[in-house]
C-alpha cells in the first residue's frame, strides 16, 4: 500500500512537471498608471535630456517651484543599490537592482498605497514615503498633462497590440531564444508588457528585467512590427542573463582562450549585439516579410556588429543549435576581421570604462560627452586598494591624476607589469595609453591645467 501511494505520488508530480513545462509561455500586457507616474517624475529631472514628458510640463501651468522642488527631492532618493551575483563571470549577469524591483511593485500594485506596502524593506522607510507622497503628488499633473490627452488613443493602441501578439506566436520567438542562448525558462512564469503613452516623440525607450517588459509607445505609432521586435530584443536579454552558471562559465572561457587582441571587447558588445541580431534583424524580418535595411540599433557598434553577425546567427537559429565554442571563435574573427581599430576608439572603449579620479567632476564630464555606458564605475580616491580594483576589472581603465602627481604615478607603475620600462615627467601635462594583457585599454591622464576631456580626446591622436 505505501509503494502504490509513493507510485501515485510520484506519477501525479510527474504529470503536473511535464504539464508546466509543456505549456507556452504567456505574454501580458497591461498599463501600470503608478509605473507610468514613476516613469513621468523620472523624466522631469534635470539629469535627464530634453524629451516629451519636460515639454509638456514646462509650458503647463504646474511648472512652478512647488513641483520643481519636488522633482529635485525625486532626484536625492537613492535607488542605486545593488546586490551582484558573485559567483557568475563578471559582465554576464545582471546585478540585482534596487530600482527595477520598485518599478516590479509599481507594475504589480493596486494603489501608491499597496506599492508602498510591498516595497517596505527595499529602501529606508523614509525614502519609501517619501518617494510615494512625490508620486502621489504628481499623479493629478501626469493624467492631466499626459494621459486624459490620449487615454482614447493609447487605450486602443494597447487592445490592438494585445490582439496582435496573440497572432504572431510571440511564444515560439521566445522559444528560438531560449535555444540558441542555451538557456531555460518555467513557462508558468508570464512576461508581462507594461507601456506607457509617449505623446509628440519620433522614437521610444524600453527595458527588461527579471519577467518584466517596460516600454513606452508613441501616441502616433502604427507599425507593430517595430514595437513588437523592440520588445522581443529585451526579452532576449532576459534569457540571455537567465543562462546557467555553467554555460556562463564555458562561454567566457571560451572568449578568454582566443587569442585575438579584440576579444574582450568583443564580449563585453556580445549582449546587445546578440539581442539586437535577434529581436531587431531576425524577428523583424520574421514579421516584415525581409529583413531590415536601416539601422537596427541607434549606437554604430552594435549596429554595425549585429549587422554583420546576422547571418552567422541565423544559421545557428535554422539549425537549431545553440551557441558553442565554434560560434564564439567566428564572432570573434567576424569582430577582428572586420573591425579592428574599434579597441583604439573611445566612443567604444568608454562604453566599458572603470574611471579613477581625484576629481568628482570630471566624473560628470566624462557622463556628458561619453553617456552611452553599458558598464560604468568610478572611484574618487587614487589609492593602492582603488588601483587593485581597477586592475581586476577587465573594462577600459581610465586614470586621472591632478595632484600628488609624483606618488600616484609610482603607484600606477608599480600595479600594472605592462609599464615596467614606461619613463614620465610627473610635473608635465601627458596623455598615455597602453594595451593590457587582459585585453583592455589603460588611459593614464597627468592633469596640470588642461580640462580633462580636451586631454582625454587627445590619447589616440
Amino acid at each position: 500500500m505505501v509503494k502504490m501511494k509513493q507510485l501515485l505520488f510520484t506519477f501525479i508530480c510527474a504529470n503536473f512537471v511535464l504539464s508546466t513545462f509543456a505549456q507556452q509561455t504567456k505574454f501580458e500586457v497591461k498599463y501600470s498608471e503608478p509605473l507610468a507616474v514613476y516613469v513621468f517624475v523620472q523624466n522631469l529631472s534635470d539629469n535627464y535630456p530634453d524629451n516629451p514628458f519636460k515639454t509638456e510640463f514646462v509650458k503647463s501651468i504646474f511648472y512652478q517651484d512647488k513641483y520643481k522642488e519636488l522633482i529635485m527631492q525625486f532626484d536625492n532618493i537613492d535607488l542605486s543599490y545593488t546586490y551582484p551575483f558573485e559567483n557568475f563571470p563578471f559582465f554576464s549577469k545582471m546585478p540585482g537592482r534596487i530600482d527595477r524591483l520598485i518599478k516590479k511593485n509599481l507594475i504589480e500594485c493596486n494603489s501608491l498605497e499597496d506599492f508602498k506596502l510591498r516595497s517596505t524593506g527595499l529602501i529606508p522607510n523614509t525614502d519609501l514615503l517619501k518617494l510615494t507622497s512625490i508620486l502621489s503628488d504628481f499623479l493629478p499633473l501626469y493624467q492631466q498633462l499626459i494621459y486624459k490627452p490620449n487615454k482614447d488613443n493609447f487605450e486602443s493602441q494597447l487592445k490592438s497590440f494585445s490582439n496582435y501578439i496573440k497572432l504572431k506566436d510571440v511564444p515560439e520567438y521566445f522559444n528560438v531564444g531560449l535555444t540558441f542562448y542555451n538557456a531555460s525558462w518555467d513557462n508558468s512564469i508570464p512576461f508581462k508588457i507594461a507601456f506607457y503613452p509617449l505623446p509628440n516623440s519620433k522614437g521610444f525607450t524600453a527595458e527588461a528585467f527579471d519577467n518584466y517588459a517596460v516600454s513606452a509607445i508613441q501616441t502616433d505609432l502604427k507599425d507593430y512590427n517595430v514595437l513588437l521586435s523592440v520588445m522581443l530584443h529585451e526579452v532576449f536579454h532576459i534569457i540571455y542573463d537567465e543562462q546557467s552558471l555553467t554555460v556562463k562559465r564555458n562561454l567566457t572561457g571560451w572568449f578568454k582562450s582566443n587569442s585575438s587582441p579584440g576579444s574582450n571587447y568583443a564580449y563585453l558588445l556580445m549582449n546587445e549585439a546578440l539581442a539586437t541580431v535577434l529581436g531587431n534583424g531576425y524577428v523583424y524580418a520574421k514579421l516584415n516579410g525581409q529583413v531590415d535595411t536601416t539601422n537596427w540599433y541607434n549606437q554604430k557598434y552594435i549596429n554595425l556588429m549585429a549587422k554583420k553577425i546576422y547571418p552567422l546567427v541565423n544559421k545557428y537559429i535554422l539549425a537549431k543549435r545553440p551557441m558553442d565554442q565554434d560560434f564564439v571563435n567566428e564572432y570573434i574573427n567576424i569582430y577582428q576581421d572586420n573591425f579592428p581599430n574599434w579597441t583604439k576608439e573611445l566612443n567604444n572603449l568608454m562604453t566599458y570604462r572603470f574611471v579613477l579620479s581625484d576629481n568628482n567632476e570630471d566624473f560628470k564630464s566624462i557622463s556628458r560627452n561619453y553617456p552611452y555606458a553599458s558598464f560604468s564605475e568610478y572611484e574618487d580616491n587614487i589609492s593602492q586598494m582603488t588601483i587593485d580594483k581597477i586592475k581586476t576589472t577587465p573594462v577600459t581603465k581610465l586614470v586621472i591624476i591632478s595632484k600628488d602627481h609624483e606618488n600616484k604615478l609610482k603607484l600606477i607603475k608599480k600595479a600594472f607589469r605592462e609599464l615596467k620600462g614606461w619613463t614620465y615627467n610627473p610635473q608635465k601635462e601627458f596623455t598615455t595609453h597602453c594595451f593590457l594583457n587582459d585585453k583592455t585599454q589603460l588611459i593614464i591622464i597627468n592633469q596640470v591645467t588642461s580640462p580633462t576631456i580636451d586631454l582625454l580626446n587627445k590619447v589616440f591622436n
